[in-house]
């Protein structure tokens, strides 16, 4: 078991592996606590670092030194309940709301359209404003919506568009193996490879995705992927992923975890409930 309060700054955060506190493994190391019994004082002070980092526009910074609101709003919005409160959960969902890829924009769109191209995009989650739309940032903000609509959200249409165009544009990004990477199918003209951790997470991401022919070759990426990885960030995502699939994934040997992103997510692959999920 994982000593985290030996592993946390003096500002209540965790940094990825030492140093200065981030938003995001702070994030993944109090979902890790909320799966079993967390150091109550530890785990306090770890939403007070995180929830410091909240933006007056409703999102969240990752970092005490960075001026803007970017991707880690989606992680705002998957904490438990006594860390962040509904006033925040709800700002960071309608930041959340308002953000698309800038593939996704109209003056994008029309340049498709001008160029010949009439296949409509579906939309993603950029990993700041004004960026193309990517795999995990996207995974992520499925994530979120869909624990803001078990909450009970007034605006469920809304949501559930946007879950279904997010979940859309993963399928859309979907390599030619089978598997996903950070966001481009193509790279140099040629098929791009995918990775282990984005497959994990598309994966979760897609959870109550009716089985198809496209989610079979995602899942057989999977148990390639997990026969051939020996990190434990692509471990846990890619056990994450095919439990949300209903399929259990089991490491011949725990590998090594050398950041506090690894020690946490491999916490998460392991729980018997998925706070992703819950």
């Amino acid at each position: 078991m994982t000593d985290w309060a030996a592993r946390q700054n003096s500002d209540g955060g965790w940094a990825y592996s030492r140093g200065c506190s981030w938003a995001e493994p702070t994030a993944f190391v109090l979902l890790a606590q909320s799966a079993g019994s967390p150091d109550r004082a530890s785990f306090l002070n770890g939403g007070k670092f995180f929830a410091s980092l909240a933006r007056q526009d409703g999102g969240w910074s990752p970092q005490p030194g960075v001026g803007e609101s970017t991707w880690v709003t989606a992680l705002a919005a998957l904490l438990p309940e006594d860390l962040i409160s509904e006033q925040q959960r709800r700002r960071a969902i309608g930041w959340l709301k308002d953000k698309s890829g800038r593939d996704s924009s109209w003056l994008y769109r029309l340049r498709r359209r001008l160029d010949g191209d009439k296949e409509e995009l579906p939309e993603g989650w950029p990993w700041f404003p004004g960026a193309s739309a990517w795999v995990i940032p996207t995974s992520l903000g499925i994530l979120a919506f869909e624990r803001a609509l078990r909450r009970g959200a007034s605006d469920r249409g809304e949501l559930e568009d946007r879950i279904v165009q997010g979940k859309r544009f993963l399928l859309a990004r979907q390599c030619a193996d089978g598997g996903w990477n950070y966001g481009s199918i193509h790279v140099l003209g040629r098929d791009g490879d995918s990775y282990p951790e984005t497959t994990g997470i598309a994966l979760l991401a897609l959870n109550g995705v009716p089985q198809s022919a496209p989610l079979q070759r995602a899942k057989a990426a999977a148990r390639r992927h997990f026969s051939e990885c020996r990190t434990s960030e692509g471990i846990a995502w890619l056990r994450m992923g095919m439990a949300a699939q209903a399929e259990t994934l089991t490491p011949a040997a725990d590998p090594v975890c050398r950041t506090n992103m690894d020690a946490a997510l491999m916490t998460l692959a392991a729980a018997s409930r998925n706070p992703l999920l819950a």
